[in-house]
């Protein structure tokens, strides 16, 4: 298979088509020099699916709600609305790029047209490790509501606590069960995905709805309470709303989810960009206003439950047992679809990066079924990979959160590399905002907007990416005597940087020797 890749040529070389000039048909790819593989199968709600399923709000609040709380108090529900602001303009940077470039792999392409192509490639890498980190994160959380519903699932032990050793266990044994049944939907067909994909986001949408409402409607005291700083004495308020933006930054990331799957779209230059804003739009609102709920309705503040509970706790006190779990299997759902949506994003990166032969195995990692349109081999490694991180919950509970926020950095240092080459772009007068997509209608531009939305964009990145990553040992280490898992971010950061280059570095010495090998062999035979 014969394509061309983002890696082996400068961005945008003068022989490429301008992307702002693409054809008007769903067969687009042909520009970019890559062949129609993967079944392009997928509408607009298919698409918003994806991104919102990533997100899966229900799943990240119900596993996070209980972190926040515990180091802000009531007012950590004001980092939701900033956190919200900040993604926002990355969201809209990346709707620009979806509609210019609607190639899987979306970050790894996009960063190696807008910068080189080593930088892009290390973006690739970064995120397709974050992204499998991310899995195991999201696999976790079933923890967080399966025992609550019937403490039959506890199989491990009494104590379902996640920071328990009995409810970390656990958590890795419910979360491997999960990653096998969504590694083999990553198999099947492409449509099997896509229908579990929109029933379970739409399960999601009618409980986030629901739950809402019937928190908002259970009130114990009013919206006030948020400025209460209380629970956030020990920190200061400032060191509170850092940590309780943990909450809001890790439910909203994978909004590029519906450009990862551009490939699988119909007309994507039209639909990608509207469903990664629709997608990150619903889901903060629809969070910002759980974690509200969650506040409003809990029987208590002070008892020490919401500290360690979250909100299984308060959704089954509130609401009664029978509506309480009720809800909480919708959450099991929604859990079960974000795994599956995360490793689906998951595999179409390997498969991209696999495709311009950029990682160990491509040509077994870029192949694709012809019958199912899916690629097999990737969903196998990171349904494998994810897994092997949960076993880290079997060492010490406090892995739960190390993987968890280790996930978050990745991404948005990940995200930082793609706004960052695209607002040098801007500032040098190479990034145009013309063009039309499938329907004739422009494509999606910030217009005059564009500089100062991409460089806030920027500086919010890479300030959340360093207040997630920095070592508090409060936070990562509380029991102490894991120094590892108070730096586990730093160290996985600079283990996976550190693989990377080695692994080009051994690539590089592999192609130089060859050359030289194929020089010697033809070299003319000595005159006898």
């Amino acid at each position: 298979m014969t394509t061309t890749s983002p890696t082996d040529v400068r961005p945008d070389p003068p022989h490429s088509p301008d992307p702002a000039d693409a054809s008007l048909t769903d067969a687009s790819l042909t520009e970019f020099g890559y062949p129609q593989e993967l079944h392009r199968s997928l509408g607009r709600y298919a698409s918003f699916a994806a991104g919102f399923s990533f997100i899966s709000v229900l799943t990240t609040v119900f596993q996070f709600f209980a972190f926040g709380y515990a180091f802000g108090g009531p007012v950590f529900f004001w980092a939701w609305p900033v956190v919200l602001a900040g993604q926002l303009m990355v969201a809209a940077c990346f709707a620009e790029l979806a509609a210019r470039y609607p190639i899987s792999g979306a970050i790894y392409q996009w960063s190696s047209r807008l910068s080189t192509p080593a930088f892009g490639w290390f973006a690739g890498w970064i995120m397709v490790i974050g992204q499998i980190v991310v899995v195991a994160a999201a696999a976790l959380a079933l923890q967080m509501v399966l025992p609550a519903i019937w403490p039959g699932f506890q199989l491990i032990g009494t104590d379902p606590a996640p920071t328990s050793p009995d409810g970390a266990a656990n958590a890795a044994l419910l979360g491997v069960v999960l990653l096998a049944l969504t590694t083999l939907v990553n198999v099947v067909d492409n449509r099997v995905m896509s229908v579990i994909n929109r029933v379970g986001v739409t399960a999601e949408i009618i409980g986030a709805v629901l739950i809402v409402v019937l928190l908002l409607t259970h009130s114990e005291r009013t919206p006030t309470i948020t400025i209460h700083t209380e629970g956030a004495a020990q920190n200061g308020l400032l060191g509170a709303l850092l940590v309780g933006s943990f909450t809001a930054a890790y439910v909203m990331i994978g909004f590029d989810s519906a450009g990862e799957m551009s490939e699988e779209t119909h007309h994507p230059r039209r639909t990608a960009p509207r469903t990664i804003l629709t997608a990150l739009g619903a889901a903060g609102l629809l969070g910002g206003l759980i974690v509200l709920g969650g506040l409003l309705a809990a029987p208590s503040l002070t008892d020490g439950r919401l500290a360690t509970d979250g909100l299984s706790y308060v959704l089954t006190s509130s609401l009664g047992d029978g509506v309480g779990k009720l809800l909480l299997a919708d959450v099991v759902v929604a859990i079960a679809v974000a795994t599956l949506a995360i490793q689906t994003s998951a595999c179409r990166m390997l498969f991209s990066m696999a495709r311009d032969g950029q990682l160990p195995f491509s040509s077994r990692l870029a192949r694709v079924n012809p019958r199912t349109g899916m690629p097999s081999a990737p969903a196998i490694v990171v349904g494998t990979l994810a897994a092997a991180l949960l076993l880290l919950n079997f060492a010490s509970p406090d892995a739960f959160l190390a993987i968890g926020t280790t996930c978050i950095v990745m991404l948005y240092l990940a995200y930082a590399m793609v706004t960052g080459p695209l607002l040098v772009r801007r500032l040098r007068g190479r990034f145009s905002s013309a063009g039309r997509d499938e329907t004739g209608a422009p494509l999606f531009s910030l217009g005059r907007w564009g500089i100062p939305v991409n460089a806030l964009a920027l500086l919010y990145g890479l300030l959340m990416t360093v207040n997630l990553a920095w070592p508090r040992a409060a936070v990562y280490d509380p029991a102490g005597g894991h120094w590892y898992f108070q730096w586990f971010t730093v160290l996985f950061l600079t283990v996976t940087v550190g693989a990377g280059f080695t692994w080009r570095l051994l690539r590089a010495q592999r192609g130089h020797s060859t050359q030289k090998t194929a020089a010697v062999e033809t070299l003319p035979e000595p005159t006898r």
